[in-house]
């Protein structure tokens, strides 16, 4: 689904990447976690082709990317800050994203289930972060892709959308598609996350299911083995 080879990228004198292997097979829940300024968001960014690498390959579904931009056509991608234009109205902006994808009727079924039918005639601007969110949701998963990208999808949502979110997930990992993930609230990647992997300093520090890094870093649960990676390589 997902091959990252080698993959080196700098900033200036800031080497965020170095060397990156990794592998995300076909189906399935991966969580990317790491540290603010571990190389998460470049490295996602590179697998959409919003980053340019110094140095690498990734393959997508079977396609290098380098040079290519139609693989995109089959990853719904949900950034973290959605930067939306504040006087377009909610229902304006879910009908240019479907005039500039392809037609789809799921939009109505997600605009029910995260209960926005009333914020359809607001502008965006006059919206709250939270039901920004829920729009921004809506137009990742109203369209049907294989390969689907939240970067912190649970940013500003209250309880019941949050129970909505993962159900949700879980039902498109249930029809076959892969997900990657990040996100900074432990209980919720330990809930739907089927596989982990961790960057630290531009690499992967460890990549596998999260018993496996509780069993690696001799912790009882989820938060301290995080917690013990990081006062490890801190120490």
């Amino acid at each position: 689904m997902v091959i990252i080879e080698n993959l080196h990228k700098k900033f200036g004198k800031n080497q965020v990447l170095s060397g990156v292997d990794l592998t995300i097979n076909e189906g399935g829940i991966f969580a990317v976690l790491g540290p603010n300024g571990s190389g998460k968001t470049t490295l996602i960014k590179s697998v959409l082709g919003m980053v340019i690498p110094n140095k690498g390959n990734i393959t997508v579904l079977g396609e290098n990317i380098k040079k290519n931009s139609e693989y995109r056509h089959k990853i719904d991608y949900l950034p973290q800050i959605a930067n939306f234009p504040s006087n377009l109205k909610v229902k304006e902006l879910i009908k240019m994203i479907k005039d500039l994808r392809k037609p789809t009727t799921e939009d109505k079924r997600l605009i029910e289930l995260f209960k926005i039918e009333s914020f359809l005639d607001k502008k965006l601007g006059q919206l709250s972060g939270g039901t920004k969110q829920k729009v921004n949701l809506v137009l990742t998963f109203m369209f049907d892709s294989p390969l689907i990208i939240l970067d912190e999808p649970t940013t500003g949502l209250d309880p019941i959308s949050l129970i909505r979110l993962k159900d949700l997930i879980k039902a498109e990992k249930a029809k076959g598609k892969t997900i990657l993930i990040t996100s900074h609230i432990m209980s919720f990647v330990e809930e739907v996350s089927d596989e982990i992997v961790f960057i630290l300093e531009g690499k992967i520090y460890f990549k596998g299911s999260i018993q496996e890094l509780k069993t690696k870093t001799q912790q009882p649960d989820f938060e301290h083995a995080i917690a013990s990676i990081l006062s490890d390589n801190h120490a």
